[in-house]
């Protein structure tokens, strides 16, 4: 029998060389993909959102308005406590106390004035949305603004009303309404119902 021919191991050295290299640069490139996309995912923001829920009041204001929302389990989210079940303030805006923050030693000032709460699934049943003048700076009553606001699978304001708080500790509800299983509003209203712990002032 005759051995098979070793032609076809005399390559070139050179060759040998850049095949290595070409290997050894794909092997790096593969490697640095895998720890870059990790990286990239942790920047993302999640808008992950049912409806979003806000109240806006005028600039420059250092009066305090809070929003407080109740979902159909009974839970409340405010200032007291920013998440429950799946409602979420993502900010607690304390008028212009809070407007103020300190970048590379100089002062920046935010001046809008809104808090947001976020539904960040369906629980069917009724939600409660309520505003509560926590501080008065202002000599004059305040107007605030709210919206209800349906953002998956497209953002559709479902809810807008502007409402006059007066004095300090005013409480209104503002809007309450009701979800069915795939998140569509069913119905409105504006009952009232006192959602924060606060004893009603004798005298108002």
């Amino acid at each position: 029998m005759r051995r098979r021919s070793h032609a076809f191991r005399n390559t070139d050295p050179f060759i040998d060389l850049l095949f290595n290299a070409l290997l050894g640069f794909t092997f790096l490139f593969l490697v640095s993909v895998l720890f870059i996309n990790p990286d990239a995912r942790k920047g993302r923001v999640n808008l992950k959102a049912e409806y979003i829920i806000s109240v806006t009041w005028p600039d420059h204001l250092a009066d305090d308005i809070d929003l407080w929302v109740q979902d159909p389990i009974g839970e409340t989210v405010s200032y007291l406590q920013k998440d429950a079940s799946w409602l979420h303030l993502d900010r607690d805006d304390r008028g212009e106390i809070n407007d103020t923050i300190m970048v590379d030693g100089k002062e920046v000032v935010y001046p809008i004035n809104q808090e947001v709460v976020t539904l960040r699934g369906i629980i069917p049943g009724e939600y409660v949305v309520n505003l509560y003048y926590y501080a008065a700076a202002s000599t004059s009553p305040v107007e605030a603004l709210v919206k209800v606001e349906k953002v998956n699978p497209t953002l559709q304001t479902v809810f807008v009303q502007k409402s006059t708080l007066s004095k300090q500790d005013d409480e209104r509800t503002i809007v309450r309404f009701v979800l069915d299983r795939e998140g569509r509003i069913e119905s409105m209203s504006t009952l009232p119902k006192r959602l924060t712990p606060y004893a009603l002032d004798p005298g108002s």
